[in-house]
C-alpha cells in the first residue's frame, strides 16, 4: 500500500453500456406527476426496478454542445462554449469516447449530429440529425430509432449512445406545459422499454450489461434554455442494471450529484481511465455491490486524477484542504490493505474499511470543489484591449453629445491631424512594444496575440488614432469654450422636470449596470422609469391645461407682442429664431392653443392609460432571474387548458393590429395586411397554438411552412411599397407626404413580421406597443411640442421597456430560437439568424422607426 499502481486499471464492470441522452429532459418529466402519467415503464423501474436514480445538476451555460463536454469529459465548460454552440469544433479534451475507443472499444451513435463534429473518427458507426431545425418534433427522433431494432440484434458494438432531441424542439414551440410533450415522453417511455428488455435477454454470465437515461440540460417555464434556473440545470440520471439490487419501498427524493460525475463513473464501469481534466467524483452507489477492496481502488483512482489535476494547476497544491484530506485517507487505505493481507476477517477490518471510504468521498468533494472554482482562467490581456477600445469610443460619444444636440445637430471628429501628428505614432510604437513583450512572456494562449501581425497592428493604430481624435475633440472645445457668447439671453435655457428626470434616469441606469444583481433584474429599473416619465408627463399636461391658463390671461398680449416683433425682426432679418430661446414660456402658449377643448381631457387622461397598460404587459411575462419562476398570466394562457382562451386573445389582438396600423397605409397595404394578420392566426392555428372555432381537438397540427410563407409575401409586398415611396421621395423632394407614407408602410410590413414571430400569447405587447405610440404621439409629444433630444430618448426607453415585457431578460435562456424557423423546411443560417434577432429585439426595434416616422412628421419644426 505504500506505492500508488494508480496505471493499472481495473477491468471493466459492464459489458454492453447505453446512453440514452433525451434533450431538454426536465428532472419532473421523470420523477413527477408527468412522468407517473406519461412514462409509467420508467416510473416503475425507478421504483420498483433494479436502478439508481439521481438527479444531475447541470452548469450554466445548458446549451446542447457545452453539455455534451461535460457530460464526457467530466470538466466544466466556459461561457465561450454558448457562441461554439452554433458551429462545435473537434473536441481536443481528453474525454470518456477517446478513451473507449484507445480501449478497443466499438461505439455506435445516432442522434444530434453535435456528437459527430465532436468526435468526428470515434465512432464505428454513426448518423446525424441536425438540431436546429427546431420545427422538427418528430422526423428528428425517427431518424434515430429506425436503427434500433437492427442494432440491438447485432453483438458488434460495446457502447451505444441515443440523443432524442424532439422533446426540446416541443419545449422551444410550444413550452413544457404543451399538450405535445404527453406524446413525446411515452414515446420515449416505449423506446427505454425496448432497449431495457433487449439487454436484460442478451446478458451473460460473467458480465451485466447498463442503460443510463440522462439529460443534456431542462428548460425553463417557457420552454427555452441557457441559464440557471431550477427547471434549466436539474436533470435525471438513472442507471439501470440488474448488477444493482431490487429496490423497496417508495421512491424517496433522489439524491443530487453533479453532471460531471457521469464521466468518471462510465469510465470505472468501461474499464478505462478517468478524463485527465475531470473534475467530476465517482457516484458510489453505482460500484457499491462490488467488495470494499474494489470500491476503495475505485475512489483512491478517482481521488488521485482530482489531485495530479490539482498539482497541474495550483503552485501551493500541498495546502489545499483537499489535498491533505486525501493524503490522510490514502494512509488509511495502506493501513487497510495491511491488515487485509494478514487475512484479518473481523468487523474491525470492515467498519475500518468504512471510515476510510468515507475519508476518501469527503477529500473527493474537497478536491472537486477547489477544481470547479478555477475552472474560470480569463484571456485578461484581450479583454483589457477590447475594455481600451469600448471606453475611447464612449469618450467621444460623450464629446459628440453636446454637438449633436444642439440646433445645428452636428458633429465634425477631427481626423486628419491625429493621424498625420507625432503623437499618433508614439502611441503605435508604444503598444506594439507592450503587444512584443506581454505576446513573449505570457504563459497561457491569448487570443489577441494568436491574431496575425498585421491585425493587431492595425488594432494598435485603431487605439491610437481614437485616442488622438479624443484629444483633439477636447483642445477644440476647450477653445470654443473659451470664445465670448454671441448672444448670451437667447442661449440660455429653463430646464423642465422632464429633463431633469431624463438626465438622472440615465445616469441612474448607467451606474446600476455596475451591479451584477442590478443587471439581473434589469427590467425593474425600465419599469421605473417609463412609469416616472408617466407621472411627469402627467404633471406637464397638468400645468399646461389648467396653471398655464391664468398665466395667459395676465400675460398673454405682452407674449403675443413679444413673439410678434420677433416674428417681424426675423422676415426682414431671415434669421431663424433658436427653439431655445423662451423655451417655457413659448412653448406653453403653443402648446395650450394647440390643444382643443374637446381633446384636453383625453390628453390628461393619457399618461394614466399608458400606466395601466404597462402593469398589464408587466403581469404577462415575469422576467429576471428572482421571480422568473413565479406563475404568470402568459403561463396561464399557454396551458392546454385554456387554449379556447388564448385563441380569442390572438384573434382580438390581430384585430387591432390592423386597426391601429392601417390608418396611414394605401389601399392596397391595408388589404396587404388583413390577408397577412388572417394568414399569421392560420399558421399559429396550424402548428397548434391555437384553434378555430370548427376545430376539434389538435388533430391537424402541422408545420404551418405553407401559412407561414403566405404571410412572408404580404409582409415582402408591403415592405417594397414603402421602399418605392421612399424612393420616389427622394426624387421628389417637394412631397414630404409621400415621405411620411412610404415609413410608415415600412413600419407597418415590420409590425406584421412581428406579429408573426410572437408566441400568440405576447400579441397583447404588440397591441400595446401600437397603442401607446398613438397616444404620446396626439395627445402628448405633439401639442407639449417638446425637442428631439427629449422624444429621441423617450422613445428609448419605452423601447427598452418593452424588450422586457416581452418576456426577454439578459440571461441566454429567454431567446426564443423557435422565431427563427417560422416558415423554414431546414436549418438556413442567415434567415435563421436574422428572425431570431428581430424576433427578441422587436420591442426597441419597433420604437426605433417609431421615432423616424414621428420626426419625419413634424416638418414643420
Amino acid at each position: 500500500g505504500m506505492v500508488s499502481n494508480w496505471t493499472k486499471i481495473p477491468p471493466p464492470l459492464f459489458n454492453k453500456v447505453v446512453i440514452v441522452l433525451i434533450d431538454a429532459l426536465r428532472d419532473d418529466f421523470v420523477f413527477g406527476s408527468k412522468g407517473k402519467q406519461f412514462m409509467p415503464y420508467t416510473t416503475q423501474v425507478v421504483e420498483k426496478g433494479t436502478s439508481y436514480s439521481f438527479i444531475a445538476e447541470a452548469k450554466p451555460p445548458t446549451v446542447t454542445m457545452p453539455r455534451i463536454k461535460a457530460l464526457m469529459t467530466g470538466s466544466i465548460p466556459g461561457f465561450i462554449d454558448v457562441i461554439v454552440n452554433f458551429n462545435s469544433p473537434v473536441l481536443l479534451d481528453d474525454n470518456l469516447i477517446w478513451q473507449a475507443k484507445t480501449a478497443g472499444k466499438r461505439i455506435i451513435f445516432y442522434g444530434d449530429e453535435t456528437w459527430v463534429k465532436l468526435f468526428p473518427k470515434h465512432f464505428v458507426e454513426y448518423d446525424g440529425t441536425t438540431s436546429f431545425f427546431v420545427s422538427d418534433f418528430t422526423e428528428v427522433d425517427d431518424n434515430v430509432t429506425r436503427h434500433l431494432d437492427r442494432v440491438l440484434k447485432r453483438e458488434d458494438w460495446d457502447l451505444l449512445i441515443l440523443h432524442y432531441l424532439g422533446l426540446d424542439h416541443i419545449g422551444h414551440m410550444t413550452g413544457p406545459n404543451s399538450p405535445l410533450v404527453g406524446p413525446k415522453l411515452r414515446e420515449m417511455d416505449n423506446i427505454l422499454k425496448k432497449i431495457h428488455v433487449s439487454l436484460l435477454s442478451k446478458e451473460e454470465a460473467s458480465l451485466p450489461n447498463l442503460l443510463v437515461v440522462c439529460g443534456d440540460h431542462g428548460m425553463s417555464e417557457t420552454g427555452s434554455h441557457g441559464g440557471s434556473s431550477e427547471g434549466e440545470v436539474r436533470t435525471p440520471l438513472l442507471f439501470i442494471s440488474s448488477a444493482f439490487e431490487k429496490r423497496s419501498g417508495s421512491l424517496t427524493q433522489p439524491e443530487r450529484v453533479q453532471q460531471t460525475d457521469l464521466a468518471s463513473t462510465l469510465a470505472v464501469g468501461l474499464g478505462v481511465p478517468i478524463s485527465r481534466n475531470s473534475v467530476g467524483n465517482l457516484i458510489l452507489p453505482i460500484v457499491g455491490g462490488r467488495t470494499m477492496r474494489e470500491q476503495l481502488r475505485f475512489v483512491h483512482l478517482n481521488g488521485f486524477q482530482l489531485s495530479r489535476l490539482l498539482q497541474e494547476n495550483t503552485p501551493a497544491y500541498e495546502k489545499d484542504p483537499g489535498y491533505e484530506h486525501f493524503k490522510i485517507a490514502e494512509k488509511s487505505h495502506g493501513n487497510w490493505i495491511k491488515l487485509y493481507l494478514e487475512g484479518n476477517n473481523s468487523e474491525v477490518l470492515l467498519n475500518l474499511g468504512k471510515k476510510v471510504l468515507k475519508q476518501y468521498l469527503e477529500a473527493l468533494k474537497t478536491l472537486s470543489s477547489s477544481l470547479s472554482k478555477q475552472v474560470a482562467q480569463y484571456d485578461m490581456y484581450s479583454m483589457m484591449m477590447g475594455t481600451v477600445i469600448i471606453i475611447e469610443v464612449l469618450l467621444l460619444l460623450l464629446l459628440s453629445v453636446p454637438k449633436a444636440l444642439s440646433k445645428r445637430a452636428e458633429f465634425e471628429v477631427p481626423l486628419s491631424p491625429p493621424l498625420f501628428s507625432l503623437l499618433f505614432y508614439l502611441m503605435c510604437l508604444m503598444l506594439c512594444a507592450v503587444h512584443v513583450i506581454v505576446c513573449t512572456s505570457a504563459e497561457s494562449l491569448c487570443y489577441f496575440c494568436s491574431m496575425s501581425w498585421l491585425t493587431a497592428v492595425g488594432v494598435m493604430m485603431l487605439i491610437s488614432a481614437l485616442m488622438c481624435g479624443i484629444l483633439s475633440a477636447i483642445a477644440k472645445n476647450f477653445e470654443n469654450s473659451r470664445l465670448p457668447l454671441k448672444n448670451p439671453v437667447m442661449s440660455s435655457s429653463s430646464w423642465l422636470e422632464i429633463d431633469v428626470l431624463i438626465l438622472a434616469g440615465t445616469i441612474g441606469h448607467v451606474l446600476s449596470l455596475g451591479a451584477s444583481s442590478f443587471i439581473e433584474e434589469e427590467h425593474q429599473t425600465w419599469y421605473f422609469l417609463i412609469n416616472t416619465l408617466c407621472l411627469v408627463l402627467c404633471q406637464e399636461l397638468c400645468r399646461n391645461n389648467f396653471l398655464l391658463k391664468e398665466c395667459d390671461l395676465q400675460h398673454g398680449t405682452i407674449v403675443k407682442q413679444n413673439f410678434g416683433s420677433i416674428e417681424e425682426t426675423s422676415q426682414c432679418q431671415n434669421i431663424d429664431v433658436p427653439a431655445e430661446g423662451n423655451s417655457k414660456l413659448g412653448k406653453s402658449t403653443s402648446s395650450s392653443e394647440f390643444i382643443k377643448e374637446s381633446d384636453k381631457w383625453i390628453s390628461l387622461a393619457t399618461p394614466w392609460i399608458i400606466l395601466i397598460c404597462c402593469r398589464l404587459l408587466r403581469s404577462l411575462n415575469q422576467t429576471g432571474v428572482q421571480w422568473a419562476h413565479r406563475p404568470d398570466f402568459g403561463h396561464w394562457l399557454t396551458s392546454s387548458e385554456h387554449k379556447p382562451e388564448l385563441s380569442f386573445l390572438t384573434a382580438v389582438s390581430l384585430l387591432l393590429i390592423f386597426f391601429l396600423v392601417q390608418r396611414r397605409c394605401s389601399l392596397v397595404s391595408k388589404i396587404a395586411m388583413a390577408l397577412g394578420l388572417l394568414g399569421v392566426y392560420s399558421y399559429r392555428a396550424g402548428i397548434g397554438n391555437v384553434v378555430f372555432p370548427w376545430q376539434h381537438g389538435g388533430k391537424d397540427i402541422s408545420k404551418g411552412i405553407t401559412e407561414a410563407r403566405f404571410v412572408y409575401v404580404f409582409i415582402l409586398g408591403i415592405v417594397f411599397t414603402g421602399t418605392k415611396d421612399l424612393l420616389k421621395s427622394q426624387v421628389i423632394s417637394a412631397d414630404s407626404s409621400v415621405k411620411s407614407t412610404g415609413l410608415w408602410e415600412v413600419y407597418s410590413g415590420l409590425v406584421l413580421l412581428a406579429a408573426l414571430l410572437f408566441r400568440p400569447h405576447n400579441l397583447p405587447v404588440l397591441v400595446f406597443c401600437l397603442l401607446i405610440q398613438i397616444m404620446m404621439t396626439k395627445y402628448i409629444w405633439k401639442p407639449l411640442k417638446f425637442d428631439a433630444a427629449q422624444i429621441t430618448i423617450m422613445h428609448y426607453w419605452f423601447g427598452q421597456a418593452f424588450f422586457y415585457f416581452q418576456g426577454n431578460s439578459n440571461g441566454i435562456a429567454t431567446v426564443d430560437v423557435s422565431a427563427g424557423f417560422v416558415g423554414l423546411e431546414s436549418y438556413v443560417e442567415i434567415p435563421a439568424i436574422f428572425l431570431t434577432a428581430f424576433a427578441t429585439y422587436a420591442g426597441p426595434f419597433l420604437w426605433a422607426i417609431h421615432l423616424l416616422c414621428y420626426l419625419n412628421s413634424e416638418v414643420s419644426r
